[in-house]
């Protein structure tokens, strides 16, 4: 049975929604993210500042200089999240195989579905129009017999579209689409591969599988697939998470310890309290460390045990800092990373036998 899948991706999502909440700035340039000639970042910003050469992760005292016009606001995270949830509850009226990819896009396995609708395209016309008429928000999609070849789709015809690649469709499009519009191929691999000769698909399908694992290693074979229009993904229900983090970059460098672990203090409390709503505990904490002559560090410690306590956090995090930077060195970025996640719902997480108060009285009050 030839599967049928379904790439729902929200078109600009954040800027989407504060412009929806926003009529007055609708057809201006909007950029969500920092503060205008901050050392923030972009997170996203609708289709009229892409004009200008704005994209996610620009720093935003860059994406000013490209259009000192344009409207910068900071993420309204609870009408994000409000739409997000009526979008998710769309999904599962039609399927339960829905795999979220992120808060703003997802794959959905339609092949069998609720409402027994037997053409894919169709659901996700009914899809697009029920966010439509729930949220005030547009939807991109894409639909094909795999996950690769929907992402592809959903890509194609931004904002608002619809682009459907059955079989006999998906050669033309893959020999003809740009090495950088392929999904899963990076900046890097995009460079390397530029500079190998391969500019599109049709040079891509000319490489054996042997030249491909020569030059990009395990990922050649992926890619040596997707080219073909293979990909035996399956949609991932129970999709789980590899980590979860926060960072900060700040206006000014700092260049006082003390000041780093109060920020660091901040976000351990944070990440805290994130996790244990969310019923997850952590083996393995990270520091992230950017200096500002852009030096970049990274320290992580493990434990055989998982916990989410920010006092625990909080210690090893200190200690990860103090060990690792020298009096009055300038930091701009600073940030925490918890991995090796175990949810506590699922019942993967065995009781501590020790108890982290009785080892390290420093974390009571």
């Amino acid at each position: 049975m030839i599967r049928k899948i379904i790439h729902v991706d929200m078109d600009a999502f954040f800027a989407a929604v504060y412009i929806r909440d926003h009529p007055e700035v609708k057809g201006k340039p909007v950029i969500c993210g920092g503060p205008a000639n901050s050392r923030g970042v972009v997170s996203t910003c609708n289709y009229e500042a892409r004009k200008y050469g704005i994209h996610s992760a620009m720093p935003s005292f860059q994406a000013h200089k490209l259009c000192p016009h344009g409207i910068f606001v900071k993420p309204d995270f609870d009408r994000i999240r409000e739409a997000a949830e009526i979008i998710r509850e769309i999904f599962h009226e039609y399927t339960n195989l829905v795999e979220p990819v992120s808060i703003d896009e997802a794959y959905l396995d339609v092949t069998m579905n609720l409402k027994n609708i037997p053409s894919a395209t169709l659901i996700a016309k009914d899809i697009k129009q029920r966010i439509r008429d729930k949220t005030k928000l547009t939807a991109s999609a894409g639909v094909s017999y795999n996950k690769f070849l929907a992402k592809i789709g959903s890509d194609l015809e931004k904002p608002d579209g619809l682009v459907v690649i059955p079989p006999e469709k998906a050669r033309e499009i893959l020999l003809n689409l740009p090495i950088g519009k392929f999904h899963g191929i990076g900046k890097v691999s995009e460079k390397k591969m530029i500079s190998l000769g391969i500019r599109n698909g049709a040079d891509l399908k000319k490489c054996s599988l042997k030249e491909l694992v020569r030059h990009f290693g395990k990922s050649g074979k992926y890619y040596y697939d997707i080219v073909r229009g293979r990909d035996k993904r399956e949609v991932c229900v129970n999709h789980i998470r590899k980590s979860i983090g926060m960072e900060r970059t700040f206006a000014v460098d700092l260049d006082d310890p003390e000041e780093m672990l109060k920020h660091l203090k901040d976000q351990c409390q944070r990440m805290g309290k994130k996790l244990s709503e969310k019923g997850i505990k952590a083996k393995t904490i990270t520091l992230k460390v950017k200096f500002a002559n852009f030096d970049q560090i990274t320290r992580n410690l493990s434990f055989g045990e998982a916990f989410n306590d920010e006092k625990v956090f909080y210690y090893f995090i200190r200690k990860l800092l103090l060990d690792n930077i020298v009096s009055r060195c300038k930091v701009r970025l600073l940030g925490i990373c918890f991995s090796n996640l175990e949810w506590e719902k699922e019942e993967l997480v065995r009781q501590m036998n020790f108890d982290f108060y009785e080892i390290y009285p420093a974390f009571k009050d």
